[in-house]
């Protein structure tokens, strides 16, 4: 690793002053939002911003009764803040890679932890997965996001994504499982046995199987508890 004078430093890491779009990607872990109105963004997410902008803690009827009583029961739900005004706005997690998706009448499914942000533009709905309870940490609950506009989501180093076909079922590992097409519906395998309990089993005991047409994104990281996060 090179040593930097102060200006070399400041030369080589400065943020880009020209044109942007709304959401964009300052470094691949930090992401840029040119503010002019609302975002939703993770809570606790901010890293830095200028101009005039007011964060609020999401409302606990902001988005209606419904929702309210699927993160009660969930018992962890995504954790949002809306920021409003004018400026621009920074957002980080944990370090992890920002991928910044453009919705034009898609959707797509984001594991809870994984989701940074998004437009006001953008629908959303919270599906719980109630049969992973006590099983993944972090895991039980995802958010599908449907519509027109920007959704940031995040992950452990490089993601790859896996296309599922009619009749070749994917497997993946909920713990390194992101996001996927917001049609499909997974369901879940189990391969617990006495050798698995004994810790010699050969597989993962528990897997999400996606079945259908459309595609299923994975980080090469297994993410089991918020102490546990590094990328």
């Amino acid at each position: 690793m090179r040593d930097y004078s102060i200006r070399e430093f400041i030369e080589k890491t400065k943020q880009n002053d020209e044109a942007r779009d709304y959401f964009e990607l300052e470094t691949e872990r930090i992401l840029e939002v040119n503010l002019a109105g609302d975002v939703w963004a993770k809570a606790g997410s901010m890293i830095s911003y200028n101009g005039k902008i007011k964060f609020e803690r999401e409302g606990i009827l902001e988005h209606g009764v419904g929702k309210m009583f699927k993160k009660a029961f969930s018992g962890e739900g995504t954790a949002l803040m809306k920021a409003s005004g004018r400026g621009v706005l920074y957002l980080a997690d944990q370090g992890k890679k920002v991928t910044v998706l453009d919705l034009n009448g898609e959707s797509i499914t984001v594991n809870g932890n994984d989701l940074l942000a998004f437009e006001p533009s953008v629908r959303w709905d919270i599906h719980l997965m109630r049969k992973m309870a006590g099983v993944v940490s972090g895991g039980l609950f995802n958010v599908t996001l449907e519509g027109q506009g920007k959704v940031a989501i995040t992950s452990h180093y490089e993601p790859l994504t896996l296309l599922v076909e009619p009749g070749k079922p994917v497997m993946t590992d909920p713990n390194a499982t992101v996001a996927w097409s917001g049609h499909l519906k997974p369901e879940f395998r189990t391969d617990i046995s006495y050798r698995t309990f004994l810790g010699r089993g050969s597989g993962e005991s528990i897997q999400m199987e996606f079945s259908g047409d459309g595609f299923v994104i994975v980080q090469p990281y297994e993410e089991k508890s918020g102490s546990d996060r590094s990328g």
